[in-house]
């Protein structure tokens, strides 16, 4: 049975649009994936299902949570394979300075336009290094998160989607427990 990792965007962040995990695990159950786990508390969900049709379950995630918790989080859906190829093409593997916690990668809902990479170019964020490859985006923030100028609100304008950031350290242990749940047979 396939296993799929589902980013959620924006619940439990600032006291807003709070999820509790073991309810969205029962929600995912009510609507029958099966063996659903929650990596900590920003909405990161590995789950089986038989279902194929990524925009059908996406859509059915959305509306339940909308139904159950009063929120309607962007719900962005990656197999496992496709969570391998994040870290695989990761630009920054090679070196040697990057700290993980620093490195975010946000998973855009759909692919960006064509031109996105040439408009991300064009906003200057420096020193932060902004890196689109395929469905993703890889940011690095030599000072952290905090401190940056990246004008956040600007990048689903540019890319034409939404997206939903994990650190590399989010990254590396969601596809670590999606490989250990598609291990099980």
């Amino acid at each position: 049975m396939p296993v799929l990792i589902a980013f959620l965007r924006g619940i439990n962040v600032g006291g807003h649009a709070i999820v509790k995990m073991d309810a969205l695990r029962a929600l995912f159950v009510s609507l029958k994936f099966q063996e659903p786990q929650t990596y900590v508390q920003s909405g990161n969900i590995v789950f089986k299902t038989n279902e194929r049709s990524l925009p059908a379950i996406a859509v059915s995630i959305q509306r339940a949570i909308e139904k159950k918790f009063a929120c309607r989080p962007e719900v962005v859906l990656r197999t496992v394979e496709d969570l391998r190829g994040v870290v695989a093409k990761n630009p920054f593997a090679k070196r040697r300075d990057i700290e993980p916690g620093k490195l975010l990668v946000s998973f855009l809902a759909a692919a960006p336009v064509k031109d996105a990479a040439a408009s991300l170019r064009l906003m200057a964020i420096s020193p932060e290094e902004l890196h689109l490859l395929d469905r993703e985006l890889y940011i690095y923030f030599p000072n952290g998160m905090g401190k940056t100028k990246l004008p956040w609100s600007r990048l689903d304008k540019v890319l034409k989607t939404p997206g939903t950031g994990r650190n590399w350290n989010s990254v590396n242990a969601i596809l670590a427990m999606a490989e250990k749940l598609q291990a099980q047979k």
